[in-house]
């Protein structure tokens, strides 16, 4: 039985994301920072078939690989949050310079057209591929009052 480490794998982007932003630096740090920001998603014409009944959700979940995570700093497993002035560990954060540079973003779906979306409130570059998309459900996640560790005081949930 393998272990996990020496598990290797290939994932082929399924499109591509596009938005107002061309630098990391004038990227939002998340949808809820970025009220209002449109950008496109635009699928590869062999998948767009997969988006058939999708208009129905308000919100969808975008899975995506951090293609210029490298201009953040080489990935590390101590990082200083945008939030923070102090090292967290990467998984307690949603910094992009990871392991594996995969973000997710849960964005309004304006429109379905073809085999682009509409979509407001993105926050990513322009030029991201994309990896998959969710519908979003929030009765499949979990329920109740949410700790968010050293997040706490500086989420705009607070």
């Amino acid at each position: 039985m393998s272990s996990g480490h020496d598990v290797s794998f290939t994932i082929k982007p399924i499109g591509v994301i596009h938005s107002p932003f061309a630098s990391p630096g004038e990227t939002p740090i998340q949808p809820s920072f970025a009220p209002g920001v449109k950008g496109t998603v635009e699928l590869f014409p062999e998948y767009g078939e997969g988006l058939k009944d999708l208009e129905g959700f308000s919100h969808i979940e975008l899975i995506y690989f951090f293609h210029r995570a490298g201009e953040m700093g080489a990935p590390a497993l101590l990082r200083k949050p945008f939030l923070d002035t102090e090292a967290h560990g990467i998984f307690a954060t949603r910094h992009p310079a990871r392991p594996n540079p995969i973000g997710l973003s849960v964005v309004r779906l304006v429109s379905v057209t073809g085999n682009s979306l509409e979509v407001e409130g993105i926050d990513v570059l322009d030029g991201t591929p994309l990896l998959d998309i969710k519908p979003h459900v929030p009765d499949f996640r979990a329920a109740g009052r949410m700790r968010i560790g050293w997040l706490e005081g500086k989420s705009k949930q607070d």
